[in-house]
């Protein structure tokens, strides 16, 4: 077996990456294993060849974490990991965005990227280390990558920049940016922040930057060593006869169609123009059987939309909806739309349109998840989203949440969560339903889930908004940023960058190119352009709903925390979780106990949380001398009763404190389950109470 050959790279802060290749899984078309701490991930790149009828990259990446790695059993009855988390989805969709526009255009041979956590220290987050790796693996295949690429996540801990921090720096860090590369240039970023300005997450991408040149010059050199020689390309390119029909059966048509303001005529239209043109090419392209001739028509026909497009845009300042560059589409805001639930917001922009329903629970509705590359996690606030296709109305499969509603999901969650505060007792789910789509979807989520929280009660520290920044470049170098991009622009254009935040600084962020990188200092600007319009965003937003509601919304269950005396935990459970459970299945409430006397009680409402408060202190309380109380009588005998007056706690009224007259017999009074009222009037050394029903009449009278 031939020993593998390794690079290292330095990050600073006695932080190296090392990327090692020939070892293992030889028989990949490109692999190699990425290793930082004790945590290493292998990725292997293998290609095969393109369908007959292939119009796109048939790019896949797919991320796993074994609990082997960590020294760890699977959870459950089955023990072998299932489906992906999560975090494997996120992990993959991070590796697929930076390396996806680094094809060359035509190239449709299916490419299969897999990654394997081999070993987890718990510290080092392996999800970095994959995406260096699948640039490092593609550079060492023989297929054509125009890389390489790197990739980094950059901490602020103590007012400096962290490159590949551990998971303890992490918890220190007000930001966290993972950023992905090549030398000078971004393709990638996505993250979150605690509400930090823009000038700070801009200094963070020049950091990462120094970090980028590192890495890219070490998969030059390993390259040069180990890698494949790169083959040529079967590149699949409209033939000139079939371009030729498309843009003469096209000319004078295209333009018009193509700038109808409404997204459903503007399908309609150009679908028609599609068909039209598959017929004349049918007619004049004998050469193809209809079904690749369908195939080519199509490319080159959505080839000369994305010109069209582009072109008006960039020559006339002319947008598919008629806007101008900085403008923004409609905005509507409504909270409270919906009855039952807990919190509702309905936000529309344009033709997007989210509603956000929001629910609060106790910790039994915490979301918890095990992972193999740190402790396990508990979340108190989760956002989930969903896009049926009625949203954009198709028809089509209906299934399970696909790897994009996870990503449109925690970015959404990412960015809100900032604002909900830490001690907050309830548990939150929110829940984004996309009714119409046409762009930003996500951000509209961001801004639904905002008036829903406000509408719910939940106290959050600000209210958030996010919107998305497009680009469009010309071949001579032209470059104009488009505020809030709306579907079409987002297809043919070349940026999709989400900024997330308050009205003080950025809480989420996420970029998508299909370029191969900008320079930073323009995705700076578009930061700026993003501000700007969320500001406005807040303004419709804050006319809806300046602020969250006083109090939690009246048909959400109430939570209250009480303390107790931690020696009374015992009476208040009762044998065998007695009297405990007698209260949660009376009240239809929930109670959790911890060691240090704290009880969080969550009822169905104000009245239930009453009793349960009212049960539960009864159930700890001491017996106070001068203290009247209401009991029960558990027995009786010729010289007195036995009250119990507290839950477990009986004290003696003895015959002669009954009554201000002279008492014969106890069944005068009080016989066994009779309700009477006493005060204490003596506790003992040991404990035994005194009461008295003559003290308490006369006190009640007085």
């Amino acid at each position: 077996m031939s020993e593998a050959k390794k690079i290292t790279v330095d990050l600073g802060n006695d932080c190296t990456i090392e990327i090692s290749t020939g070892k293992i899984a030889r028989l990949a078309n490109g692999s190699c294993v990425v290793r930082q701490g004790d945590t290493s991930v292998l990725v292997a790149a293998c290609s095969g060849t393109a369908s007959p009828d292939a119009d796109f990259l048939p790019l896949q990446v797919d991320y796993r974490e074994k609990y082997s790695a960590a020294g760890k059993f699977p959870g459950g009855y089955i023990k072998r990991e299932g489906r992906p988390s999560e975090k494997e989805i996120l992990t993959c969709r991070m590796t697929d965005r930076p390396i996806r526009p680094l094809f060359p255009e035509g190239f449709y041979d299916e490419v299969q990227i897999q990654a394997l956590t081999l070993s987890a220290d718990g510290q080092n987050d392996p999800d970095v280390l994959c995406m260096l790796g699948a640039s490092m693996a593609l550079m060492l295949s023989d297929m054509p990558f125009l890389g390489p690429i790197g990739a980094v996540r950059v901490g602020y801990v103590n007012g400096q920049f962290v490159a590949n921090p551990t998971h303890e720096q992490m918890k220190e860090s007000t930001l966290e940016l993972i950023y992905a590369g090549s030398v000078d240039k971004v393709i990638m970023i996505e993250g979150e922040a605690g509400i930090v300005p823009e000038q700070l997450l801009t200094d963070a991408m020049y950091f990462a930057n120094e970090i980028i040149k590192k890495q890219v010059a070490a998969q030059l050199e390993l390259q040069a060593t180990a890698g494949r020689e790169k083959k040529e390309p079967t590149l699949h390119l409209v033939p000139a006869a079939v371009q030729a029909v498309i843009q003469d059966h096209c000319q004078g048509k295209i333009d018009e169609v193509c700038l109808i303001p409404g997204k459903a005529n503007r399908t309609v239209a150009l679908e028609e123009l599609l068909k039209s043109t598959i017929e004349a090419a049918r007619a004049a392209v004998t050469d193809l059987d209809d079904n690749q001739l369908e195939v080519e028509v199509r490319k080159g026909f959505d080839a000369l939309v994305e010109k069209t497009i582009r072109k008006a845009i960039l020559e006339k300042g002319y947008r598919p909806d008629g806007r101008g560059v900085e403008d923004i589409r409609p905005l509507a805001a409504e909270a409270g739309v919906l009855p039952i639930v807990h919190g509702s917001g309905l936000f529309t922009r344009g033709e997007t349109q989210a509603l956000v329903i929001t629910t609060l629970g106790g910790d039994k509705d915490t979301q918890t998840s095990d992972n193999v590359s740190g402790e396990g996690t508990e979340k108190r606030f989760y956002l989930h989203y969903n896009f049926p296709n009625f949203s954009v109305g198709e028809v089509g499969r209906i299934s399970g949440p696909g790897r994009r509603e996870i990503g449109h999901g925690n970015l959404a969650e990412r960015s809100v969560k900032k604002v909900i505060p830490a001690d907050f007792p309830y548990t939150v789910r929110c829940v984004s339903e996309i009714m119409s789509s046409n762009g930003s979807t996500s951000m509209a989520s961001v801004c639904g889930a905002t008036l829903s929280l406000m509408d719910a009660g939940v106290p959050i520290s600000a209210p958030v908004a996010g919107i998305s920044c497009g680009l469009i470049t010309g071949d001579n170098g032209e470059r104009l940023l488009l505020t809030d991009i709306i579907g079409a622009e987002d297809h043919y254009g070349d940026m999709d960058f989400k900024v997330c935040g308050t009205r003080e600084g950025i809480t989420g962020f996420q970029l998508d190119l299909k370029l191969p990188g900008i320079p930073i200092d323009l995705l700076a600007q578009a930061m700026e352009r993003n501000k700007t319009a969320r500001l406005k965003i807040l303004d419709v937003i804050e006319n809806c709903i300046a602020a969250p509601r006083a109090d939690i919304h009246p048909n959400a269950p109430r939570m209250e925390i009480i303390h107790i005396n931690p020696e009374k935990i015992g009476a208040l459970i009762g044998p065998g979780g007695k009297n405990i459970k007698a209260i949660t299945e009376e009240t239809k409430s929930e109670i959790d106990i911890n060691d240090d006397g704290t009880v969080k009680i969550l009822a169905a409402n104000k009245e239930a949380l009453e009793n349960v408060k009212y049960r539960v202190e009864a159930s700890t309380a001491e017996a106070e001398v001068g203290k009247v109380y209401r009991g029960v009588v558990k027995a009786t005998r010729d010289f007195g009763a036995f009250v119990e007056f507290l839950p477990g706690q009986e004290g003696l009224l003895h015959i002669s404190e009954m009554a201000n007259y002279r008492v014969k017999q106890v069944s005068d009074i009080c016989n066994v389950g009779d309700k009477v009222t006493v005060k204490v009037i003596d506790i003992d050394q040991s404990g035994r109470v005194r009461l008295s029903r003559k003290a308490a009449l006369e006190e009640m009278e007085s």
